[in-house]
Parts: structure tokens; C-alpha cells; sequence
């Protein structure tokens, strides 16, 4: 089937551009060696005109993300980590490590206290812990801007007849779902905190290579779809599904 051959050769093609990147670093050869700079060569990756570093907010969040203090991300990864094994590996409950945070939170209270009393010193104003008013309303907020904003996404993609994206949100949620089905949802949400602090500063550290990989990659991929439509997707009534045909 043509179909299946198509799908052979996207794969073929991956393979072999990932051994020709590999065997390239082996022989010594760089992109940083070239006389020509690779970023005329190649388009950045999502077609992106500014740094990685301003593209992730330009502030400190964007210098966690890349490691530009080790100490304060390390303890960012450690902390996420701790958590995340206390939970999954120890079978820690929610409720429980709250309780025992407030427990251990009136105990230093309390003795500091009363601490002075036993002392014979002057009674010192013990530090209190207070949100603030907006904090909750702000966090909803934002959560709900990001949830409104994924929504009119993929009803976009839905609706907009772009037969191309649609294909790959669906190829992508289906993959979400596997995932979702090998391990939990605070595992899921680990694995995407430890790439969001891992995957950034490897791009950036390596981000010629991996633009002219996906950019051979996506070009490859943007020929294997031509064939594709060509033989099979032209085929399917654009008006069945109230899509329009997009040359």
C-alpha cells in the first residue's frame, strides 16, 4: 500500500538523519566550524527570530529554565523531585503531608514563643504566614487564561479546515493518551518539569545541530505529506466534513 510505504520512508529518513548527525559529530566535524554560520543555512526551529532565552519570558523564570544561576534551578529540580518520589515511591498522601507541615509549623511557633519565658529574655514577635488577598484569584485567573486559550486551539484546528494540523494535533493527543495510560497524572506532570528544565538549555547549548536536523527533518516530512495527499488524502469529499480545499 502506498500509504504504508510512505510511512516507511518517514521513518527511513529519521533513522538515517540521526546517524548522518551522529557519525558527523564522531569525524569532529561542527556546525561551528563552518565558515558559513549555520543560521543562514538553516530556519530556525518553529521558524523563531529571538533568543531562546527571550522566547521564554526574558525574565527569571527564563533564567531558571536555562540554568543561568545552577544553585537556585538545582534546587527548583531537587525540590520537584523530593516531591514527586515522596508521593510515588514512599506512597505519601496529600493530606497527611499537609498535616504534618502545619503540625511542625505550630510546634516552632509554639516554642518560639515560649522559648523566651525559659530564657529570661524579652519576647520576641513570632513570624507569621499570610497570603496575600489576590493570590488565589490571580492564580485562577491565569490557570484559566491558559485553559481558554488551549480550548480555542484545538477548536480552531477543528474548524478551521486545515486538514494538515488537524492530523497532527489528533496524532499528538493520541500520544498524550498512551503516555497518560503508562503512568499518572503527577508522574506526567514530573516528566514535563524535568524537560522543561532540561530540554532548554540543551537547545540552547546545541541549538545549530538541532535546527539543521529539524529543518532537514521537516523538510523531508513536508515531501512525505505531498505524496500523501497526493494518493490518498485528495481523495477523501472536502464538503463531507465542511472543509475547504487549500491548494
Amino acid at each position: 500500500m502506498p500509504e504504508k510505504n510512505i510511512v516507511e520512508d518517514v521513518i527511513g529518513d529519521l533513522v538515517d538523519n540521526f546517524t548522518e548527525t551522529v557519525q558527523k559529530n564522531k569525524h569532529g566535524s561542527s556546525f561551528f566550524e563552518q565558515e558559513d554560520s549555520v543560521s543562514s543555512r538553516f530556519n530556525r526551529l518553529f521558524g523563531r527570530q529571538k533568543p531562546i532565552h527571550h522566547i521564554l519570558g526574558g525574565g527569571k523564570s527564563a533564567d531558571v529554565l536555562l540554568w543561568r544561576n545552577k544553585k537556585i534551578s538545582a534546587s527548583f529540580l531537587m525540590g520537584a523531585t523530593a516531591i514527586w518520589v515522596l508521593f510515588e515511591w514512599i506512597n505519601f498522601h496529600f493530606l497527611s503531608l499537609l498535616c504534618y507541615a502545619l503540625l511542625l509549623g505550630m510546634i516552632a511557633q509554639f516554642v518560639w514563643c515560649n522559648a523566651s519565658g525559659f530564657l529570661n529574655r524579652s519576647q520576641s514577635r513570632v513570624p507569621r504566614l499570610v497570603l496575600p488577598k489576590d493570590f488565589f484569584a490571580e492564580v485562577g485567573v491565569a490557570i484559566g487564561k491558559e485553559v481558554n486559550r488551549g480550548l480555542l486551539f484545538l477548536q480552531d484546528l477543528a474548524c478551521k479546515g486545515n486538514l494538515k494540523q488537524f492530523l497532527m494535533a489528533i496524532i499528538g493527543l493520541w500520544v498524550a493518551a498512551m503516555v497518560g495510560s503508562c503512568c499518572n497524572f503527577l508522574t506526567v506532570l514530573y516528566i514535563g518539569f524535568v524537560g522543561a528544565h532540561t530540554m532548554p538549555v540543551l537547545y540552547e547549548r546545541y541549538e545549530d545541530e538541532v535546527d539543521g536536523f529539524m529543518d532537514s527533518l521537516i523538510m523531508k516530512f513536508h515531501s512525505h505529506y505531498k505524496k500523501l495527499d497526493t494518493s490518498f488524502l485528495s481523495r477523501i469529499p472536502s464538503g463531507k466534513f465542511g472543509l475547504k480545499k487549500r491548494e
